[in-house]
């Protein structure tokens, strides 16, 4: 049986394409970028080429915005540590409380090592931001506003060209992670209020080990690696030329199939979602049911614990991830369901380029069972759970069985 993988928000297969443009890099045209000579300049030509395919992708106005980091993790550190460092008689930022850990952990060490105050904007049991809270903690005080385009695992995608007005009335700068957003939504910086964006290569059949930070032109912008003057001196250190030519490429690509994700990947996330609801009691998808990445699947599962769904999809050759709010076990909780108030067990589906409907059968030939079979090993354990949880989750009334969150 081919082995079935849904986990494409934590990683993409390496496109073909992508790995062929790559590999001259590694042998024959292996100069330094910065060289003056023959195998420099080849090297410099395709990073700029590079440039001008991830300009084109997230309609930045020129080419220059864009600096090449090593991921998304690098570009989110890089955005909020200058943030503060250029608007220094500002010391607060302002988040989410479902962002990734790479803004999540940094923000907190902040607080902990500087004095830095960090107000977390909750989101509802959707999963959507909290407005009126966002609105009320935009002061003069705050440097940076540091928002998602798109959570990681359950696809809601927040307003953030309305929010990074927002900002802009108070004097703020703002910056997204795009990670999971970028080659799956069409984006139009250029014409937006977003000052600041991450994004990473591997999350859209690129490579991994390289991503880019886009700075609007006119913000000012202090690096956090000194050396060198690369990337107009906001990055010093020698470019990763062949991540950066694979990070062009599927740029490139991933503008080239951006429909296909819209239409045909999304109706096989839709045909998921359905089949589980339909065939599988006690079930809802967690998320905004208006608002979310088109290959984004985030359900949870009623009575069940752990991480037990994966570990036995795994076994059938099926790959997804978990996400659960409770503490059974040694699997950590999830900071965004815990966010969203979902006590059950949930389960990210992610899908790609690569995804077909038998993909989709395969999982819905199995997962009955295995629920079943966890759910029988569950109702004999003492119910950990507290009357209100089973109550005010989302898979309680309307949400249960066929509903959605």
């Amino acid at each position: 049986m081919r082995p079935v993988y849904l986990d494409n928000n934590a990683t993409t297969r390496v496109d073909p394409e992508v790995v062929q443009a790559m590999l001259p890099f590694f042998t024959d045209q292996f100069g330094n970028p910065s060289s003056t000579h023959g195998f420099g300049a080849a090297a410099f030509a395709a990073v700029k080429k590079a440039r001008l395919q991830l300009q084109a992708l997230i309609g930045a106005e020129l080419d220059h915005e864009i600096i090449f980091t090593s991921g998304g993790t690098e570009s989110d550190n890089a955005a909020i540590l200058s943030g503060l460092e250029v608007l220094p008689g500002r010391t607060e930022i302002l988040i989410s409380a479902v962002e990734h850990p790479a803004v999540l952990t940094l923000c907190a060490h902040l607080e902990k090592t500087r004095a830095v105050k960090v107000h977390t904007i909750p989101v509802d049991r959707h999963g959507r931001l909290d407005l009126d809270a966002y609105r009320a903690a935009l002061t003069p005080h705050v440097a940076i506003v540091s928002i998602m385009w798109a959570n990681n695992e359950t696809g809601t995608i927040f307003p953030v060209c309305k929010l990074a007005e927002l900002a802009k009335e108070v004097g703020a700068l703002f910056h997204t992670d795009a990670v999971q957003a970028v080659g799956k939504l069409p984006m139009d910086l250029k014409s937006t209020a977003i000052d600041m964006l991450s994004l990473s290569g591997h999350k859209l059949h690129g490579p991994k080990g390289i991503g880019a930070l886009y700075v609007k032109r006119g913000v000012h912008f202090r690096s956090m690696i000194t050396g060198g003057r690369q990337e107009h001196d906001r990055r010093a250190g020698t470019e990763n030329t062949p991540g950066i030519v694979g990070l062009g490429i599927a740029a490139e690509l991933a503008s080239k199939f951006m429909d296909d994700g819209t239409t045909r990947v999304k109706s096989l996330r839709d045909r998921l979602e359905n089949g589980i609801l339909q065939g599988v009691p006690n079930t809802c998808v967690n998320g905004d049911p208006l608002a979310r990445l088109p290959n984004t699947a985030n359900i949870s599962f009623e009575h069940i614990e752990g991480d037990g769904i994966p570990l036995l999809l795994s076994r059938v050759g099926i790959a997804c991830s978990a996400g659960s709010a409770c503490t059974s076990g040694s699997l950590e909780p999830s900071h965004v369901l815990r966010a969203m108030k979902t006590p059950d067990e949930a389960v990210r589906f992610s899908f790609a380029r690569d995804n077909g409907e038998a993909d989709v059968d395969r999982v819905l030939e199995v997962m009955p069972a295995i629920v079943e079979r966890l759910r029988g090993v569950r109702n004999s354990w003492p119910d950990k759970r507290s009357a209100e949880d089973i109550q005010s989750g989302p898979c309680s009334g309307a949400g249960r069985s066929g509903g959605r969150s």
